[in-house]
């Protein structure tokens, strides 16, 4: 990693941690150029409004997801019990930073920002968990009697219907319990008995 981030990667960084923690309704871009030392109209050179930075924290976001989903489904090619292991974990991990009001701010404010998550999300999901899918099916950790596809259109269908800013409020769930709770009952139908024990 570069020691010296550039002014944009230093302003993105800012506001992730402020919106995924705070939502981003409560952060001004005028705190955010006295917090980083630069003036507004630095920061609205890099992004004319509040809207274009929360478009490059989730971009952002989605590029870290995608290289720890990369990183884990090459880690271990033949040892599926320990890819599922860190699937798991690297998903709790990415899904703890956001917090209840950003997800309050993405249904209020942004729901048209957010199918820019929901059309990235889909294709990770397509890419990486079809690859484990594929991979489990040939270690004999998934079962063959059901096409590893059509186990990734029920994943992405359930992630679709429920991992959204409007449904989560109503269950009065965070992400990573929606997310935890969808694998657990994919996995549990898509495992074979020996995938199970692993």
């Amino acid at each position: 990693m570069r020691k010296n981030p550039s002014i944009r990667q230093r302003i993105v960084g800012a506001a992730r941690a402020h919106f995924f923690n705070h939502g981003f309704r409560s952060v001004t871009m005028d705190d955010l150029a006295a917090e980083l030392g630069v003036s507004k109209k630095t920061l609205y050179a890099h992004f004319p409004g509040k809207f274009d930075l929360l478009e490059a924290v989730l971009t952002d976001k989605l590029a870290g997801v995608e290289a720890t989903l990369r990183e884990v489904t090459r880690a271990h090619p033949d040892d599926f019990p320990a890819t599922l292991r860190e699937l798991l974990a690297g998903t709790q991990r990415e899904l703890d930073e956001i917090k209840p009001p950003f997800v309050r701010d993405m249904r209020q404010k942004a729901p048209d920002v957010f199918k820019l998550v929901e059309r990235r999300r889909a294709a990770l999901i397509q890419r990486y968990m079809g690859k484990f899918f594929v991979d489990g099916q040939r270690l004999g950790m998934v079962r063959k009697d059901v096409p590893a596809k059509l186990i990734i259109e029920i994943l992405l269908a359930m992630v679709q219907s429920i991992m959204n800013p409007p449904k989560m409020e109503e269950l009065g769930m965070m992400p990573k319990e929606g997310y935890t709770g969808i694998l657990k009952i994919v996995l549990e139908g898509a495992l074979t008995a020996k995938g199970r024990k692993a």
